[in-house]
């Protein structure tokens, strides 16, 4: 109750209607049970103890969003192995028609019939696609995709992409992969997560060089991550500078930590004012995905 009367009161203060989150996490229960296991643990991708500040059911993390008063979330699955993602993109399907307040979330995978299945996902409402290099082990550039990546291009879908070496490499994580992406796709709307942690520098630079990349601030910044992947002092400033395309992510239910302390580091940001914060938190995410203004 006071966590949810804190993240409340922050918004309320700022004059928002709320929050929009783009980084939350619902999944059949079979593979959020085996997520938290992997969590728990801590296995090579996390290296570190990770405790799930929001174990409980499903129906119970839906309530807490929404007490919270985030207006708009996720539910971003993703396949670590082939024949996986089709079946992922049905529940999650089910799940927003039953959850109007979460954004209908699909992802792929590369594997014969992957544009069929993600043109099905778009023809059936999808609103953001998940695509997790790390936990998939795959390039962004495989063969296999290219044509799903154009179904996605030319629907102008925001695509949650995990690209970054945070927590820890991959075998196609980083920049290069994504640099080559966009040569091939360079209209797609990417949402680098976690800020691109740790390559935050390289990851500013594509959004300098493409202006449908988006960022998350999904984890950055808070005490558990400046630990081991600090944000460089000297790029608070292009932070600021692309302030209309930063969006708010949480990681809901898999933070070891409070989902008002991720917000509270924000607003804690050299040179960050007010008005940073509103677009943040709210209205850039807003705008990307047609919600209400106000």
């Amino acid at each position: 109750m006071e966590e949810t009367e804190s993240v409340r009161r922050m918004w309320q203060s700022l004059g928002l209607p709320g929050i929009v989150d783009v980084h939350t996490h619902f999944m059949p229960k079979p593979v959020m049970d085996k997520v938290w296991q992997y969590f728990d643990s801590a296995g090579p991708l996390v290296g570190r103890p990770w405790p799930i500040a929001y174990r409980t059911d499903e129906q119970r993390r839906v309530d807490i969003l929404r007490a919270f008063g985030v207006r708009a979330f996720t539910s971003l699955v993703y396949p670590h192995k082939a024949h996986m993602a089709a079946w992922l993109n049905e529940w999650a399907s089910e799940f927003a028609a039953a959850t109007p307040d979460c954004l209908h979330t699909a992802t792929f995978y590369p594997e014969p019939g992957v544009e069929a299945y993600v043109r099905r996902a778009v023809d059936d409402g999808a609103r953001v696609f998940k695509a997790h290099i790390q936990v998939g082990r795959y390039d962004p550039t495989d063969q296999l995709l290219d044509a799903a990546w154009g179904v996605v291009e030319n629907a102008a879908i925001p695509v949650v992409i995990h690209c970054g070496s945070g927590p820890a490499p991959g075998e196609h994580t980083g920049p290069e992969p994504v640099a080559a992406l966009l040569k091939r796709h360079p209209r797609l709307r990417l949402i680098v997560a976690h800020l691109g942690m740790p390559e935050y520098t390289e990851f500013l630079d594509l959004a300098d060089r493409y202006d449908q990349v988006w960022l998350d601030t999904t984890m950055a910044f808070t005490p558990f991550i400046e630990e081991t992947m600090p944000f460089p002092r000297a790029e608070y400033t292009r932070l600021r500078d692309h302030g209309d395309r930063i969006l708010f992510g949480s990681d809901f239910p898999n933070i070891p930590y409070r989902l008002i302390d991720a917000m509270r580091v924000l607003a804690r940001l050299p040179g960050i004012d007010d008005e940073w914060l509103r677009n943040v938190l709210y209205h850039n995410g807003a705008r990307l995905f047609g919600l209400p203004s106000g």
